[in-house]
């Protein structure tokens, strides 16, 4: 290791030559893996009692975001190069709206399989969050989508891992 980081030959998702391969999981073990991701959209006072009332002309946000949430974490394969396409157990959306700044985002993927879930979680957040955001920038052009990121994931070779 140089300066903290790794070498191109210990990035797994780089063969030898510095080329772009996806990794061999098939000598690895089936487990149990979940992920928790979480994220937010800041959103005005104003927009905040627009979802609370369903004044929201493209729907309930609330519900269309949990969907978009479920959908994103089953097709992340197909938005992020390399992820392997896995058999999703479940998924739990939670959006909360959070007064004074916006809607809280929390996604818990969960599988049994030979690879983890933290992308497929972060993808669950990131796509709920768009869609509120796309919900609602015709009434809130400040809504902001900040602080994605993995809370915990358990399961696989490397074990368990909880955000500090």
């Amino acid at each position: 290791m140089t300066n903290g980081k790794k070498s191109r030959t210990q990035l797994t998702h780089l063969d030898s030559q510095g080329n772009p391969r996806m990794v061999d999981i098939q000598q690895k073990g089936v487990t149990d893996r979940e992920a928790l991701a979480e994220g937010w959209v800041l959103i005005n006072d104003s927009t905040i009692e627009a979802i609370d009332t369903q004044q929201i002309k493209k729907g309930d946000v609330l519900k269309v975001a949990q969907l978009a949430g479920i959908m994103g974490s089953k097709n992340c394969s197909q938005l992020i190069p390399l992820c392997h396409p896995i058999p999703i157990d479940g998924v739990t959306m939670n959006l909360e709206v959070v007064p004074k700044k916006g809607i809280h985002i929390s996604a818990l993927v969960k599988t049994r399989w030979k690879t983890g879930v933290e992308m497929e979680a972060l993808t669950a957040v990131t796509a709920s969050a768009l869609t509120v955001y796309d919900m609602v920038k015709a009434i809130d052009k400040e809504a902001c989508i900040t602080n994605v990121q993995l809370l915990h994931k358990t399961g696989g070779k490397s074990g368990n891992w909880f955000k500090k």
